[in-house]
């Protein structure tokens, strides 16, 4: 059987503005600030350009000993950020996500949260896609609460 390829999406609306959401989520060194429980530890690698979080970052994010290591792609301020799993290896191969943060009508943003990956090895794909969709929702959730609170 060979491997597939599966995506999700995210949308969700928060009162905060765009850049309080962008600011938070490109800050790989201060997740643990407020990703808890899922981030306890958040760190730079490697920052990018622009400093901190721009094309190149990577930000290590997890709880030791287990930590994924996530690269910027494309970075647009206050708007969009792309970013890659470069490590440690996983049954999401290629994995590639996009948060997209539009200003809405009420005054506050509009956020979608979008991946696609190829599963490693046959078979782990609904698995695999069943825990990103998760850890995203909550993750989500949890940045748009720090940044309606900022």
């Amino acid at each position: 059987m060979p491997a597939r390829t599966f995506s999700f999406e995210i949308n969700r609306v928060s009162s905060a503005s765009a850049a309080t959401l962008f600011r938070l989520e490109t800050d790989g060194g201060r997740w643990s600030d407020w990703a808890k429980p899922l981030i306890v530890q958040s760190s730079w690698e490697r920052q990018g350009d622009p400093a901190p979080g721009g094309v190149g970052a990577i930000r290590k994010l997890g709880m030791w000993p287990v930590f994924v290591r996530e690269k910027t792609l494309e970075y647009e301020l206050d708007r969009r950020h792309v970013y890659t799993l470069i490590g440690p290896p996983n049954p999401a191969k290629d994995y590639t996500a996009e948060l997209l943060l539009t200003p809405n009508a009420a005054g506050g943003t509009d956020l979608r949260w979008s991946g696609s990956f190829t599963e490693a090895m046959p078979g782990t794909g609904p698995a695999t896609l069943a825990a990103l969709r998760g850890a995203l929702q909550l993750i989500s959730k949890l940045l748009i609460k720090a940044a309606e609170r900022a």
